[in-house]
């Protein structure tokens, strides 16, 4: 069966990939920082075949050591969905918290793309060859009407760039990239307004990975398939 190794998986939206992928039989690894503390997770792997480990995505010799324990493997679909929000009141136009900011680049940003460089081998062997990446519609320019949140519209709208070039540069391996907005998803991040269940979302994302053709590989797409603008 294929193979999904997710960041992020001790709650939302990873949790829920992982789920619904072991739902219908896939391997799946899922990474969080604190496996001890992620119960949910712990349980969900008692009953299914779910491999946890350890990884936070911000230390980038913890993701080297990850793909050296797991370098036999074939890993079918990346997907990056660990991301931060750092944005609040006393964060804002005028009193930025840089440090706030830097660490946000480097969780949204950075290391997804040192994960994909990290794992391209074992994403390489596989069969379905995708990585995915789980950004918002905040990163879009061209939709911001509204302003603020400075740190993580510019962490998403700088993952969709370097996305956007990696689809590129992998095409002559034939891996596919690509970039997801998940909705206004009711999870801690997505708040108590927002509109559609976490189920729903990533019921979407899933149904656009498994139907994925490389000729897509650069897209940004809402969960239910909709092109976003850059």
């Amino acid at each position: 069966m294929p193979t999904v190794l997710v960041t992020g998986a001790n709650r939302g939206l990873g949790l829920e990939f992982c789920r619904q992928f072991a739902e219908v039989n896939w391997t799946v690894i899922a990474c969080c920082r604190n496996p001890g503390a992620a119960l949910e997770l712990v349980q969900l792997g008692e009953n299914t075949a779910i491999q946890i480990e350890a990884l936070d995505v911000s230390n980038f010799e913890q993701i080297n050591a990850l793909s050296n324990k797991l370098s036999n493997l074939k890993i079918d679909v990346l997907i990056n969905n660990a991301g931060i929000y750092s944005d609040t009141k006393q964060a804002a136009f005028g009193s930025l918290d840089y440090q706030a900011w830097a660490q946000t680049f480097q969780v949204n940003t950075i290391a997804p793309v040192k994960l994909a460089e990290a794992f391209l081998n074992q994403i390489e062997r596989s069969d379905k060859r995708m990585i995915v990446n789980i950004s918002s519609l905040m990163g879009s320019v061209a939709d911001n009407c509204s302003g603020g949140s400075i740190l993580y519209r510019t962490s998403k709208a700088a993952l969709n760039a370097a996305m956007k070039s990696l689809s590129i540069d992998l095409k002559n391996h034939a891996i596919g990239v690509l970039t997801l907005h998940p909705g206004w998803v009711l999870t801690d991040m997505g708040g108590a307004n927002a509109l559609i269940s976490v189920a729903e979302s990533v019921t979407g994302m899933r149904q656009l990975i498994e139907n994925f053709s490389l000729s897509q590989s650069g897209s940004f797409l809402r969960y239910d398939g909709k092109p976003l603008p850059w």
